[in-house]
């Protein structure tokens, strides 16, 4: 099977240097054609991991020679938060599959015209939330739309770090909705798909002790829905925060416990469940399961991009459940006001 030809634009998204480095890992998949180096044009203060070896031997490439380019099928967008909607319009309008970081800009309304676009040419359109290929978030997915935790009434998640420089706090400063907007948005992304549309969306936007007070990195992001709640925080000052981000679910059948959320040390991600009845060959009571070894992040939804591309896989989040998503995060960050 031909490899699909691919490129990434921009290297200054938090990501984007772990998604190289991924998709060096698939050169079987994709041909990486090439890079756009956006770090002296980017217009707004941006943070990333030191640039390392995921970007040797590849080249460096103009957004203008890309869009010249017949033969490139997909683009990765890894700029900075405001711009990811505003780079990937032109190759929408161009045809490109689109793979797009996380989150979709300041505003809901040009996100909708680059989906708009997506859905009108059909063009594979994948947000780029990390936990969508996490096997134990699709366990979780699946017990609770399959029933085996009962009718949910209770979600709770952290997601917290000790992560960061001066540089790392300048960029997150210019944010208006902080980490709300800036990480709590992948649980959120998990929250619509599992719950849906909330009733109520509500926002606690603070500061760490010590911190300025227009620095938004102590956030709480509560959805409420008729017979449940979802509450989700973030802070950049919890000690070891990376490793002990959770994720409880309650339902009236059971509960599943999740932390950390993510491994990739060549041990299994594991989770807990606790079931009041027998049910989808679980039994009552407490149990480890063992969701398996994750080498890498992003490499399993990257896969399910190449088969949408290929047309061997269906994508399983629709465009109306990106908007969903946007929407609610806006409202959880304090951007934008929420309409039932």
């Amino acid at each position: 099977m031909e490899r699909i030809r691919l490129v990434q634009v921009g290297m200054t998204h938090e990501h984007a240097g772990g998604k190289m480095a991924s998709l060096r890992k698939m050169e079987d998949i994709f041909e990486i054609v090439g890079y756009v180096d956006d770090r002296e044009t980017v217009k707004q203060p941006y943070y990333y991991n030191p640039v390392g070896s995921e970007y040797d031997g590849l080249k460096k490439l103009s957004v203008e020679e890309i869009l010249a380019d017949n033969t490139i099928q997909a683009a990765l967008i890894e700029v900075p938060n405001d711009y990811t909607v505003e780079t990937a319009l032109p190759f929408a309008e161009r045809g490109f599959a689109l793979h797009m970081d996380k989150p979709a800009g300041k505003e809901l309304a040009p996100y909708k015209k680059l989906l708009d676009i997506c859905k009108a040419k059909d063009l594979p359109f994948q947000m780029g939330f990390m936990f969508r290929g996490n096997p134990g978030f699709r366990f979780a997915a699946d017990a609770i739309k399959s029933g085996l935790l009962g009718e949910v009434f209770e979600f709770t998640a952290t997601m917290g770090h000790d992560y960061g420089n001066d540089r790392y706090f300048e960029y997150i400063h210019q944010m208006p909705g902080g980490l709300a907007y800036n990480l709590i948005c992948h649980y959120i992304d998990f929250a619509a798909e599992v719950l849906g549309r909330p009733q109520t969306v509500h926002h606690w936007l603070k500061s760490a002790p010590g911190e300025p007070d227009t620095l938004k990195n102590n956030c709480t992001s509560l959805l409420s829905y008729p017979n449940a709640t979802a509450v989700i925080r973030s802070c950049g000052r919890e000690v070891h925060g990376g490793d002990h981000r959770r994720l409880r679910i309650c339902g009236t059948n059971g509960t599943i416990e999740m932390s950390p959320v993510e491994r990739y040390d060549g041990k299994p991600l594991t989770l807990q469940l606790t079931l009041k009845q027998d049910a989808d060959g679980y039994k009552k009571g407490e149990q480890t399961v063992d969701c398996g070894i994750t080498p890498d992040r992003y490499m399993e939804q990257l896969k399910n991009f190449a088969g949408v591309i290929r047309g061997t896989e269906k994508d399983p989040f629709t465009r109306d459940h990106d908007l969903l998503v946007h929407e609610i995060v806006l409202a959880a960050s304090g951007m934008a006001d929420w309409k039932e």
